[in-house]
């Protein structure tokens, strides 16, 4: 079983509305032994087409999280974590965050590439489906031969979850070269990935990234990977993680992975 969600959010996020309190009593109920906060922080996010303000209150974020740890500290472990939305001009002002603030867990991902976010059709728009995931794909390589500060890179694949045919023509062959470029390069960096339940709840039949990409990071030396909805409300806490462990097992994992004061801990399914 797997009994550990690393990745979700709540109204310190602003694609939430949930307050923490409501995701801890619901993680509670599932009976989870602890799950971990990644509030979204996207500096410079695109205004357009829909102007939302990604950047976070830390303090507030901090000093929230911290208080609820000793309120919840007999029935849950709470661990401090961000999803860091990285583009390669925000690696300096990361490096700094990291230095000053003691998460336990820091999560890359990538949201925005080269002005524009995946989640809008703008970023599809007059080209064909293949050349837009290929990009995504080329951002991924530019964040990281900016900035490794990551524990885990996060749903790498995130770009099918939006595209006009989401994964319907899509495979981890199609884009072989540069996805196992990504995996090497992460596996190089002592880093990890994420297996991200959210592509079921998003209809793909599969998490992000693909079981295929899981299978080749095994197969090129992986080792660390974490497990997490991506929820932003209640409801998706765990989502499908019957289906996750499924996927470790058959990916060659015994074990998913859990950090504290970013350090990694392997727990067994």
């Amino acid at each position: 079983m797997i009994l550990w969600d690393c990745h979700m959010h709540s109204s310190f996020s602003a694609d939430s509305e949930t307050p923490m309190e409501n995701m801890i009593q619901k993680a509670v109920s599932l009976g989870f032994q602890g799950i971990c906060f990644t509030e979204h922080l996207d500096p410079d996010y695109p205004e357009v087409p829909d102007p939302i303000d990604f950047s976070l209150d830390l303090s507030a974020y901090q000093k929230k999280i911290m208080e609820l740890k000793e309120i919840w500290r007999s029935r849950i472990e709470l661990c401090f974590g961000i999803e860091l939305g990285l583009q390669p001009h925000l690696s300096g002002e990361f490096r700094k965050l990291l230095l000053d603030t003691p998460f336990d867990f820091v999560i890359g991902s990538s949201h925005v590439v080269h002005g524009y976010d995946p989640y809008y059709p703008d970023f599809f728009r007059n080209r064909p489906e293949h050349q837009a995931y290929l990009e995504y794909f080329q951002s991924i390589l530019e964040n990281l031969t900016a900035f490794q500060g990551m524990d885990v890179y996060g749903h790498i694949d995130y770009v099918v979850r939006y595209g006009p045919n989401k994964n319907q023509n899509y495979s981890y062959k199609q884009y072989q070269d540069i996805l196992d470029e990504i995996l090497q390069r992460i596996i190089a960096a002592g880093k990890g990935i994420e297996l991200n339940t959210g592509g079921y709840h998003y209809g793909l039949g599969e998490p992000n990234p693909c079981r295929e990409i899981i299978l080749r990071y095994r197969e090129l030396g992986g080792e660390i990977i974490t497990i997490g909805a991506d929820a932003h409300s209640p409801d998706k806490i765990g989502y499908s993680f019957e289906q996750a462990a499924c996927v470790l097992k058959d990916c060659g994992f015994s074990y998913y992975t859990v950090f504290r004061d970013r350090k990694p801990d392997f727990l067994p399914i």
